[in-house]
């Protein structure tokens, strides 16, 4: 068996480093799209929660305004007979 020169033994080391960048930005990129997937999640629950938040206030705001209530109507006398 033959020994490594030293230029192969950098040659492999560059080679090794190269293949430790390259999967780093895979492992990268693929958490990047996990927390984007998980921001679209957050957004779409603060959306459900802002829609609820809007169908209270509208619910107690119509509790609370007596002037868009209607009248209520008067008992009618009876006749006497």
């Amino acid at each position: 068996m033959s020994a490594l020169s030293m230029s192969e033994v950098i040659l492999a080391v560059i080679i090794g480093t190269l293949a430790a960048i390259v999967y780093s930005l895979r492992v990268l990129i693929l958490l990047e799209r996990r927390v984007a997937n998980m921001e679209m999640h957050i957004q779409g629950m603060a959306r459900h929660v802002l829609s609820d938040e809007k169908k209270i206030l509208n619910a107690v705001s119509r509790k609370r305004s007596p002037a868009k209530r209607k009248p209520a109507k008067r008992a009618t006398k009876r006749r006497k007979r």
